[in-house]
């Protein structure tokens, strides 16, 4: 089945030129299906990007889902156009009273300030704990999932003394869990980011699951509440180029950048990059909407607590 997407949103011509099948709200008004809702609220600076990374992740799945996009009232973004961000997005303000199924919530280029000092850091504090009592299952993703350990586990981050970049090997530390299901041993992460949880910290909270981890990158996915919240430090979501257009971005800018590791074929940004999480990036999302999602979400979403 596709997604159901908002009528003209960018993501949808892109994704048939893949062959991916999404549907508009048009065409999706005369099925008589109860769709999954599904909170997408995007923080990071692409948000078409970012729209389109996740939604082809999505569309894998065999049910139908309603993508319903959020923004902060507290913070207007300076790198996409403000019409897209008026025609395809929602203020929490608008959406606190609605329930959904699954929810969505992306990295910000904040990770290197405190959390309070973060100028929405307020309503983020908010939507956290309104997803607590509103979604059935919540996907943290890196700055995101650093900030909810913190807002709700107390879990603080630690500055790296370089940037991890690159593609990293991750270890299943329970391969019986359904999130695994179809997970070879080992599977790869991109990473992106100046800050680190530690270990012990996790592993020391008793609320808290480490479910995967790397000796280079350290915790990669943490679960809590049986499902109901999953925080991602890495970005399974990137495309092809996304680490490539970081890196030629940064590059004779900034001080601190370096080839990100595991990448470009024999190291060589000529050569272009090497894919090698794409197939787990895609089980892992089927994987969270069929049994963290579909499986425990109630038939009548108010009754979601």
């Amino acid at each position: 089945m596709p997604l159901r997407l908002p009528d003209r949103l960018p993501a949808i011509d892109l994704l048939k030129q893949e062959n991916i099948f999404v549907m508009d709200d048009t065409r999706a008004h005369s099925q008589d299906i109860r769709p999954l809702k599904i909170a997408i609220l995007n923080l990071m600076p692409l948000k078409i990007t970012t729209e389109t990374d996740l939604i082809r992740l999505l569309s894998n799945t065999p049910l139908q889902l309603d993508i319903n996009f959020m923004k902060l009232k507290s913070h207007t973004p300076k790198n996409t156009p403000i019409e897209h961000m008026m025609m395809f997005y929602r203020d929490f303000s608008e959406m606190c009273h609605e329930k959904y199924d699954g929810m969505i919530i992306t990295g910000a280029p904040v990770e290197q300030l405190e959390y309070e000092d973060v100028s929405y850091w307020n309503e983020i504090k908010d939507i956290f704990s309104w997803a607590r009592t509103h979604v059935t299952s919540t996907l943290y993703i890196c700055w995101a999932a650093q900030a909810g350990l913190y807002y709700h586990y107390h879990i603080p981050k630690y500055p790296l003394p370089i940037k991890m970049f690159g593609v990293f090997p991750q270890k299943i530390l329970d391969p019986k869990l359904p999130i695994f299901r179809g997970f070879d041993d080992e599977f790869m992460m991109p990473h992106s980011r100046h800050t680190e949880l530690h270990r012990d910290d996790i592993i020391s909270n008793p609320e808290l699951s480490l479910l995967s981890e790397s000796d280079e990158s350290g915790v990669s996915i943490v679960m809590a509440r049986g499902g109901r919240e999953f925080f991602i430090t890495g970005h399974l979501e990137y495309s092809p180029n996304t680490l490539d257009n970081e890196y030629k971005r940064d590059i004779g800018i900034r001080d601190d950048v370096a080839l990100p590791k595991n990448y470009y074929r024999n190291n060589d940004p000529e050569q272009g990059p090497r894919v090698t999480w794409r197939s787990h990036a895609n089980l892992f999302y089927t994987n969270w909407v069929n049994y963290y999602v579909y499986q425990e979400t109630p038939y009548n979403i108010e009754d979601i607590r």
